[in-house]
């Protein structure tokens, strides 16, 4: 049972409806419901009675209800009163699924960085930048995300994308000989799905359209055995590990990088933010983009070619 699956809870118990509530979180329905149910299972109760047109709380929801809001309560109290035994500066920092290493070494004694608990999308986290909710984003944003939004990136990272392939050829593989998946769930993989979609247009990948949120974990896995071909990974898939059927292959002729930005608002006026950003770049062995790289054209870290 974790925090965010009670402040779930509360707030589908408030809305009554999936659809708004998942609204309110800043994340997608699917989504929602999968984690209401992974809740009702750690309980080993039904929260909540619901069909396609109507949503009630159940007599154990009813119940639970009040100690849900009580341990949320309590735990933004602890939060408060820890901001209480340090006069730093609070700077608030949301992520993806990748921070960059020792955030909190590398910020002592220069601001307090209150690591967000809520981990969403990269085109929410850059939304909540924009309209103050936190003030700093580890995020993939395109050159329009900035503009439209009034903020600004600087490199913190980036990831050489792979394929994941049957076994058991290791060797590279080009990039037009991939395939890359495509999810309905435009909410939960809005970035990725406009990086797959540029990726297969630019190198002639195939697209394979798909609606089981199989971007990551074991429907990704099922998607490459059915497909046998090899399939790009993910960013939020890079540190899997595979299953012992199936091998990683380097992709080439051009490689895909996926970039993490550490996005601020443009008129950003609080130095704490500023160092902020500053100590989590400093001394970074930041990559140097080569030809063989692909980059989308919209991404703030392209090389100009």
């Amino acid at each position: 049972m974790e925090l965010r699956q009670l402040r779930y809870f509360v707030f589908v118990a408030e809305e009554m409806n999936f659809g708004r509530a998942a609204e309110r979180l800043h994340i997608a329905g699917p989504s929602l419901s999968q984690q209401i149910k992974a809740l009702e299972r750690d309980l080993g109760v039904r929260l909540f009675d619901r069909d396609r047109r109507s949503v009630a709380l159940t007599t154990a929801g009813e119940t639970l209800l009040p100690g849900a809001r009580a341990v949320l309560r309590a735990a933004d109290d602890l939060r408060g009163q820890a901001a209480g035994l340090t006069s730093t500066e609070v700077v608030r920092l949301g992520y993806v699924n990748w921070l960059p290493a020792a955030v909190a070494e590398r910020t002592a004694g220069v601001a307090r960085v209150e690591v967000d608990p809520w981990v969403l999308p990269s085109h929410a986290q850059a939304g909540r930048v924009a309209d103050g909710s936190i003030d700093v984003a580890v995020c993939w944003v395109q050159t329009p995300d900035l503009a439209e939004q009034d903020l600004v990136a600087r490199l913190a990272g980036a990831d050489e994308l792979y394929a994941v392939a049957t076994g058991p050829d290791t060797a590279p593989v080009a990039a037009k000989d991939t395939a890359v998946l495509v999810d309905s769930d435009t909410v939960s993989w809005s970035s990725w799905n406009l990086f797959a979609g540029q990726f297969a247009r630019a190198t002639g990948a195939s697209v394979v359209r798909t609606d089981d949120n199989g971007i990551t974990g074991p429907a990704f896995f099922e998607h490459v055995r059915r497909l046998d071909r090899p399939v790009v990974n993910s960013p939020k898939g890079q540190t899997a590990a595979l299953p012992s059927d199936l091998v990683r292959r380097p992709i080439v002729d051009p490689a895909p990088v996926w970039t993490w930005s550490l996005v601020t608002r443009r008129d950003e006026t609080r130095a704490s933010v500023h160092a902020v950003v500053d100590a989590l770049t400093a001394g970074l062995d930041l990559p140097v983009f080569a030809a063989s790289d692909w980059l989308p054209s919209g991404d703030p870290h392209a090389p100009v070619r």
